[in-house]
């Protein structure tokens, strides 16, 4: 029985990938220091033979005891309402952090998987964006805690494969979304869902006309996972590249909710200046490396997602 280490294992993606896994016959640690994440995530999981919670900030040393096959790193504040609330804690979770769960996966001689993030192309000047795109980040702006951190993050990961001959692994994950999102996660999806189904003005920040592609969380799963089992260091695009902008995303949720809501239109928040206009993935790379790409159809994905949020609010 192979054994997985997922850091995060309890926030949104990682709960998923810890079903993921489990299913698949490994055994799985899941370690949290539960500043964003939550064990309601995992609670299913809890009295199974193969399945271990430890909560503990990977920002200081990990031990496991034992033999560790692999090591999934997903330990970090993903949206902006966390990020923007814990910069520290993110940048750490990001450096520190990532270099603890490295120094495992050598210890360990263990495969090591780094969940970056699309961030690390900023406000992109190519669309949609590769792998080999650098990027356009603004260091010292607002986000800059997130997208620097998931930068260094891959850089430290190839630093311990070339250097160390670490069998490593880099996703690149665009908007994702699904059950078990937070309600108050202050990401698009959530923020309408809560307001659509409470009967509330949908906000929507700036003329809508920014553009997201959305992935519904098993696809996302099974890209990584498919990355995780594959030969490929280099990055990897896991994302739908079916993308829509975020007025057309409103009035879908309104639609498929059948709220009666209205959508509203207020200026960036602060800390929002360099949120990126567009944002769409070319996965070439997964198609071809890895034989994946999203099957989940957006309104299917969206009404699986509507229903979790109506059982969190006890609205079925």
């Amino acid at each position: 029985m192979p054994r997985t280490v997922i850091t995060g294992g309890s926030g949104f993606l990682g709960s998923h990938l810890c079903d993921l896994f489990l299913e698949k016959g490994h055994e799985v640690i899941c370690i949290d220091n539960l500043l964003t994440g939550n064990t309601d995530n995992i609670a299913h999981h809890a009295g199974k033979d193969n399945f271990t919670f430890i909560h503990h900030d990977v920002t200081n040393y990990i031990y496991i005891e034992g033999p560790v096959d692999n090591i999934l790193h997903f330990a970090s504040p993903a949206s902006p309402t966390d990020y923007l609330k814990y910069p520290i804690q993110t940048l750490k979770v990001g450096s520190l952090g990532t270099h603890k769960a490295l120094g495992l996966a050598k210890a360990k001689g263990a495969r090591f998987l780094i969940a970056s993030t699309s961030e690390v192309y900023g406000d992109p000047l190519i669309h949609p964006q590769r792998e080999d795109y650098w990027g356009n980040v603004n260091p010292v702006g607002h986000r800059g805690c997130y997208d620097e951190a998931k930068r260094f993050a891959e850089a430290m990961t190839m630093a311990y494969h070339r250097h160390h001959g670490i069998q490593t692994r880099i996703v690149r994950i665009f908007n994702t979304y699904g059950p078990r999102m937070r309600l108050d996660d202050g990401r698009a999806l959530p923020n309408f869902l809560h307001q659509a189904l409470h009967g509330q003005d949908i906000t929507v920040y700036g003329d809508g006309s920014q553009t997201r592609s959305f992935c519904f969380v098993k696809d996302t799963a099974r890209g990584i996972a498919a990355l995780l089992e594959s030969d490929e260091n280099m990055p990897v695009n896991v994302g739908n590249p079916v993308e829509i902008t975020i007025a057309e995303f409103a009035k879908e949720v309104v639609k498929l909710t059948g709220s009666r809501s209205k959508i509203t239109f207020q200026p960036l928040p602060e800390g929002y200046g360099d949120d990126p206009k567009i944002r769409k993935p070319d996965i070439t790379r997964a198609r071809e490396i890895l034989g994946w790409e999203p099957q989940v159809e957006r309104r299917d994905g969206l009404l699986k997602t509507i229903q979790y949020f109506k059982e969190q609010l006890g609205q079925v």
